[in-house]
Order: structure tokens, then C-alpha cells, then sequence
């Protein structure tokens, strides 16, 4: 009974270590996973001849560099980070990019037990692996001429300054990177995952106001008429024309003024009518002198 309690225990140890190595995380669609990777410094990457790939030969990892983000195989699974040792994010075997795919077997550190037998010049069996609908996505993957290998993306070795304690923290590192390293990755799987952490660091854009220089005075502004203003303003009075003192009023619309003619007609009429008076007085005082 004591012996099968020690092996119960036994097999619970061994299983919580296991788990606690085996917890896996990176980047792109779980990102902030641990790998189980915790490395106390930036690791010494060398080039893979002919390829643009970097690996690590002195980490037991499969670990990688490729334009410009870090690379892990790890129980079955591709992850990637923009820093040495994470956060990771788990990557789809459907968009791994093609020159991951093309590593040779032989610069995989701690390859897996399906990679036995498989020529170590040559890449792994994907399509074997991973089955015929994958094989049928990504078909073309193994077959390239070299020559026309882009060049490595340059190594992002400002991040030898950041370890132990003194790591940047995930929402810390978008802004370091972005001050400390002006690659643009060119792999389309690559560009779009860097260009995650940007989006949700970058400030709102403001609306663009044309300035004059300072020389210039200030553009006059017009001002707002408060509530205030509007019950103290007088209120609109209709304007009417006035003339001067010396001028006469203007005549009523309603009232006829007579016309040229028709005054000289009214003179001759009193013209007549007082000869006609004159003419009926010399005729009274000539009857009186008879």
C-alpha cells in the first residue's frame, strides 16, 4: 500500500513537470502563452547557410529568427514573438512562412521522433506530417531556387540591453521595438502580426488645422451672440428717409398737385374777374354824376 502511494506521487510529480514545460504559448492567435522557453540573456543566433534564417546552437530548443521575429518548434506546434523570449503566439501550420518550412532538418536542436530518418540536408516532411489537405494549401512550399533567397532581416540586438528583471513587459515592448528597430518585415504572415501590437499603441489622429506663422497676426473669429446678448440687443426699427430742415415735406400720395397749365388758367380766370369788377364800378359812378 506504501509503495503504491510513493508511485501515485511519483506519477503526479512527473506529470506536473511535464505540464509546467510543456505549457506552450506565442504570438499570433494565442498570444501571451508561456513555452516553457526562459532564457537569461539574448541567445547568439547564427545564420543558416543560404537561407534567410537564423538559429540557436546553444539553446535545447528549435529556435529561430526570421524576418524579424523569433521562431520555436515545440510539441507540434509553431510559435512566434518580436522579443527573445516572448510572450509567444501560436501560428497555424497553414501560415507558417515558407522559409520556416525550408530549415534543414539538421539545425533543428531537439528535432521531434517523426524527424528520424528524414535526410538532415533537407527540410522536414510537412505534407507527410501534417496530411494531404495541408499538402494541397501549401503546395510549392519545398520547391525554390536559392539564389533568389531574400536577404536576412537585420538581428534586433538593442534587446541584449533588456534581461533578467529588467525585461520589458508585453505592453511595454510594441514601443521599444518601434523606437530601437526600423526593419519592415516583407513575409505577409510577418507584417500582418507586427502590425497587431501597433494598432492598439497608436494615438487617435486629430484633425488637421492650418496654422500661420508667427508673425502673422491671429485670424480674427466671429463671435457667438450669448442669450444675454440677444435680449439686450434693440430691436430692428424699419428705416425711413428723412430730408433736411429747409426742404419741403414730401407730398401725401393721396393729395393732386395741379399741374402748369392748370395754374395759369386759375390767373386768367381772376384776371377777368377783376376787370369785370372794375368795369361794373366805372359804371356806377358815371350813373351818380348824371
Amino acid at each position: 500500500m506504501r509503495y503504491l502511494f510513493v508511485v501515485i506521487l511519483m506519477v503526479l510529480g512527473s506529470m506536473t513537470s511535464a505540464m509546467a514545460q510543456v505549457s506552450v504559448g506565442i504570438g499570433f492567435s494565442m498570444p501571451g502563452v508561456s513555452i516553457g522557453i526562459n532564457l537569461p540573456a539574448y541567445p547568439d543566433l547564427v545564420r543558416v547557410p543560404g537561407y534567410p534564417v537564423y538559429y540557436a546552437p546553444q539553446i535545447d530548443s528549435n529556435y529561430f529568427f526570421y524576418d524579424g521575429m523569433y521562431w520555436v518548434y515545440q510539441s507540434d506546434n509553431w510559435y512566434a514573438s518580436s522579443w527573445y523570449n516572448g510572450p509567444w503566439g501560436l501560428v497555424a501550420p497553414e501560415v507558417v512562412p515558407v522559409f520556416i518550412l525550408r530549415i534543414p532538418v539538421s539545425y533543428y536542436r531537439v528535432p521531434p521522433v517523426y524527424f528520424r530518418g528524414w535526410r538532415p540536408d533537407a527540410p522536414p516532411r510537412w505534407g507527410d506530417h501534417w496530411g494531404h489537405n495541408w499538402n494541397q494549401r501549401r503546395s510549392g512550399w519545398d520547391r525554390w531556387d536559392r539564389r533568389s533567397a531574400p536577404a536576412p532581416a537585420p538581428l534586433p540586438t538593442y534587446q541584449r540591453r533588456y534581461y533578467g528583471d529588467r525585461y520589458p513587459h508585453a505592453d511595454q515592448q510594441p514601443s521599444l521595438q518601434g523606437q530601437n528597430y526600423r526593419y519592415r518585415p516583407r513575409d505577409p504572415v510577418v507584417r500582418q502580426h507586427s502590425r497587431e501590437p501597433d494598432t492598439q499603441h497608436r494615438p487617435v489622429p486629430t484633425p488637421y488645422v492650418q496654422q500661420g506663422d508667427a508673425s502673422s497676426p491671429p485670424i480674427p473669429q466671429p463671435r457667438r451672440q450669448s442669450q444675454a446678448d440677444a435680449q439686450r440687443a434693440p430691436a430692428p426699427s424699419t428705416h425711413v428717409q428723412q430730408g433736411d430742415a429747409s426742404s419741403p415735406p414730401p407730398p401725401s400720395p393721396d393729395v393732386r398737385q395741379p399741374s402748369v397749365q392748370g395754374r395759369q388758367k386759375d390767373r386768367d380766370k381772376r384776371d377777368e374777374r377783376g376787370k369785370d369788377r372794375d368795369h361794373e364800378r366805372g359804371e356806377e359812378r358815371g350813373k351818380a354824376n348824371r
